[in-house]
């Protein structure tokens, strides 16, 4: 049996550890050329995203509406480097999901992440602090990756859940021009 790949929690933050204002708004989070060409790159290693049903939504643009690949040329490797990947959309409300290499499970627990990883040929993304949180809780998540992004907002959705306590290990910092720093860091198992 090969390596199994590592679940990466990767997320848009502000200054203030937000990854949305109060009314769910999260375009001062929209990177440029540069940073969508960064991150594209960086998704060479993941075979699988781990949404919830609000993320899965946002994202399904991808492969639903063929605009979304003429915004700009990393735009267009982005799509192509989304459809390729598997999804799992962990709801309790959504039954059927409407983009390829797709499907659904109830809850997210530590067996349905190890099934999803044995499954995996290379890492897994969590993308949103809402499923990202149980994920957090669980202890199954290897690194964080945040986008932080050159803005306060206040309030909104958190990052990170209350009471969260985690020992990390800087492996990598980017500074882009637009102001946004990337910043990755392994967990440090206690």
């Amino acid at each position: 049996m090969g390596v199994m790949g590592k679940v990466i929690y990767s997320v848009a933050s502000s200054l203030d550890g937000y990854n949305a204002d109060d009314q769910g708004d999260f375009s001062w989070a929209v990177p440029d050329e540069a940073v969508v060409a960064a991150l594209t790159a960086d998704l060479a290693s993941v075979s699988t995203y781990l949404y919830g049903r609000r993320m899965y939504e946002t994202m399904a643009v991808w492969e639903t509406d063929p605009a979304a690949a003429t915004w700009s040329p990393e735009s267009a490797h982005f799509a192509d480097t989304w459809k390729r990947a598997e999804k799992v959309v962990f709801s309790s409300t959504l039954h059927q999901t409407w983009t390829e290499r797709t499907r659904t499970e109830r809850d997210l627990t530590a067996e349905t992440v190890a099934r999803a990883k044995s499954e995996a040929s290379g890492d897994l993304t969590i993308e949103g602090p809402t499923l990202a949180k149980t994920a957090l809780q669980l202890g199954v998540v290897d690194v964080i990756e945040l986008l932080l992004c050159p803005v306060t907002i206040g309030g909104g959705t958190a990052v990170f859940p209350d009471g969260l306590s985690l020992d990390l290990r800087l492996v990598r910092e980017r500074r882009f021009d637009n102001g946004m720093v990337q910043i990755t860091y392994e967990l440090a198992r206690r």
